[in-house]
């Protein structure tokens, strides 16, 4: 059976249901793949998901936790930010690199781009990999509270496999990082 690549949902109406700073959710009114009426959710992201890799020259890293309040739970993951669609997303990186870690780097690869959540919103996601770290003083936002850790990668690697780590950026950046690694590939 093939399928077709063209879009099968007709949109029939649409109203804003909330919006703020960080957020716009839109109710569809649809015609739905089979034919039949439906509504379909979406949320939009004004801002893009960042993140990232800061590896050291002995292969560490460094984990972020904090309490997440969407979740209800206290998670690690790497350095992480909104970045606003009008600003380069290298640029937004390197300030929250510097803010929630204090590290600044010499070196940055993208590793890659990923849609969060698909099926319900538009985010997307940049990872990136920071190499030549030096240490500053971090500068969190005044909503934040921070811990940070420095692990060996090899460890941060196995939180993700052992399911520790369920942030779907940093499980993305270390999975890409680990392969790397493992082709000998590291900048």
């Amino acid at each position: 059976m093939q399928h077709s690549e063209d879009n099968p949902w007709k949109i029939t109406g649409e109203r804003e249901v909330y919006d703020n700073p960080w957020i716009h959710l839109t109710e569809y009114q649809v015609i739905n793949p089979s034919g039949k009426p439906g509504i379909y959710g979406k949320v939009h992201f004004k801002n893009l998901a960042l993140g990232v890799i800061a590896l050291d020259d002995d292969l560490n890293t460094y984990l972020v936790g904090q309490y997440r309040f969407t979740i209800d739970q206290y998670t690690w993951e790497m350095p992480e930010g909104g970045g606003l669609h009008a600003i380069e997303p290298l640029e937004s990186i390197r300030r929250e690199l510097l803010e929630e870690t204090g590290l600044k780097a010499s070196h940055w690869t993208e590793l890659q781009r990923i849609h969060l959540s698909n099926s319900v919103s538009d985010e997307l996601g940049i990872c990136y990999l920071a190499r030549g770290l030096e240490q500053f003083e971090a500068q969190p936002e005044e909503t934040e509270q921070l811990a940070v850790r420095k692990l060996p990668f090899e460890e941060v690697y196995q939180m993700v496999i052992g399911g520790q780590i369920t942030d779907s950026l940093t499980v993305a950046a270390v999975l890409r990082v680990k392969l790397m690694i493992i082709e000998n590939r590291l900048p």
